[in-house]
């Protein structure tokens, strides 16, 4: 079996001004980029594409392999089954300063299982894959010819020709009361008026470059390490094999924990301005590699 054919959109590259000084500290500091021609899909990757990797494999996500108890010291042996982070909404306001008020692990969750045992993706197939952790994103990717993004990629991608615009459709989160990505509208983490979860690929409006949900829905791998704050390299053309082994001893000398983190971008459905205001081009945040999420997935690029 071939891999299913990517729609991708060329992109001819060039220098803009990555991050933002308005927002989130690991934004900083704006700096000029350039980022050489590439290619990027114009949608997250699906279930119904993932399906076709592992049909084809046979491989096994992260979240669905047998925890090693080693791991794990003290735990009960028969507890540790395979699953992964599922967001939960509370019930009424919670304190925002823990994450643990809203995530719950979940046996069994997987992206064959989003919310767990007894739920699937039979009616979710143009739903973007989730609970895929950097490993299977970057196997998956291999396999059709392809790689992840760097965050320079990504960044330049989601701000579809708006240099130095706060959104990626301007400087408003909701232009005219009007929802641009798929982000929580509503109280956080309690009372959703939006979609609530997950829309399928191509939910909403694309951006200036035809590319579609690369801010909202679900956040995105890419190959770069992550660090607490923007690190000024050298303004050459991107390259994608070198820019993480770069900055993966930066990362290590920010006192990370022995898994490394890798940079999501692009903010999810979770999305809310009372909390987390990272539906932006310019939004960053630190993902372990070992760990999928209910509102993480990915997109592939390939060089020009």
């Amino acid at each position: 079996m071939t891999s299913p054919t990517h729609d991708q959109v060329q992109l001819d590259g060039g220098v803009f001004r990555m991050g933002s000084e308005d927002f989130y500290p690991d934004e900083k500091p704006v700096h000029e980029r350039v980022v050489a021609p590439f290619r990027i899909d114009r949608y997250a990757v699906t279930n119904a594409q993932y399906a076709a990797f592992v049909d084809d494999t046979g491989y096994v996500t992260v979240a669905e392999r047998e925890l090693d108890p080693a791991n794990f010291p003290g735990a009960d042996v028969a507890s540790l089954s395979p699953g992964a982070m599922v967001f939960t909404p509370t019930p009424g306001p919670v304190d925002l300063r823990d994450w643990r008020n809203w995530w719950r692990w979940e046996a069994g969750a997987s992206w064959r299982q989003p919310f767990g045992p007894g739920s699937s993706i039979d009616d979710r197939l143009r739903h973007p894959v989730v609970h895929i952790a950097f490993e299977d994103a970057t196997a998956y990717a291999e396999w059709a010819g392809l790689r992840l993004p760097t965050e320079a990629e990504h960044e330049y991608a989601a701000r579809g020709g708006l240099d130095g615009r706060r959104f990626a459709w301007g400087d408003e989160p909701y232009p005219e009361g009007v929802a641009q990505a798929n982000s929580w509208l509503g109280r956080f983490p309690y009372d959703n008026q939006g979609v609530g979860d997950a829309a399928p690929v191509g939910s909403y409006p694309p951006n200036g470059y035809g590319l579609y949900d690369m801010t909202g829905n679900v956040w995105e791998w890419t190959t770069d390490f992550y660090t607490p704050r923007h690190l000024r390299l050298s303004d050459k053309p991107v390259d994608a094999g070198k820019r993480a082994n770069l900055l993966a001893a930066a990362s290590a000398q920010e006192g990370f924990p022995s898994i490394p983190r890798r940079v999501l971008k692009g903010g999810s459905h979770l999305c809310s301005p009372e909390y987390c205001l990272r539906f932006r081009p310019a939004a960053r945040s630190p993902q372990a590699e070992d760990t999928g999420m209910s509102h993480i997935g990915f997109r592939c690029a390939s060089d020009a």
